[in-house]
């Protein structure tokens, strides 16, 4: 599947495309040939719980350019992360890569959820 097949649209910030870039030359790789996997690696009662890897390309992969980045989404994780919008967050409690997804409703993919279940 490619990315003609599928509309999908996955953007990256201004800030979480220059991390990435930061990262692939911290491990010697270069922009133009490495790919950005982003996948669902659980859930909860607040939905999917997302993940971001450097990966190679497969077959039934979706191919997304993202602000001159390769993005690759697998079938499974297609429906999940439609919309998705990739961030790069430093606050005093985390820092790191966030997805927000606007159909996840809020829930854990805007950091809220925690030991005691979905916000209220």
């Amino acid at each position: 599947m490619s990315s003609s097949e599928t509309e999908v649209a996955i953007a990256l910030t201004d800030l979480a495309a220059a991390k990435v870039r930061e990262v692939l030359a911290q491990q010697n790789l270069a922009a133009d040939e490495s790919n950005l996997r982003v996948y669902v690696s659980g859930g909860s009662c607040c939905g999917p719980s997302f993940g971001l890897a450097f990966d190679e390309a497969h077959d039934d992969d979706v191919k997304i350019e993202a602000d001159g980045l390769c993005v690759l989404v697998d079938p499974a994780s297609l429906p999940h992360v439609q919309g998705a919008t990739i961030d790069f967050v430093e606050t005093p409690e985390v820092t790191g890569f966030k997805v927000t997804v606007p159909s996840a409703g809020g829930g854990c993919s805007s950091g809220e959820c925690g030991p005691g279940g979905c916000p209220g």
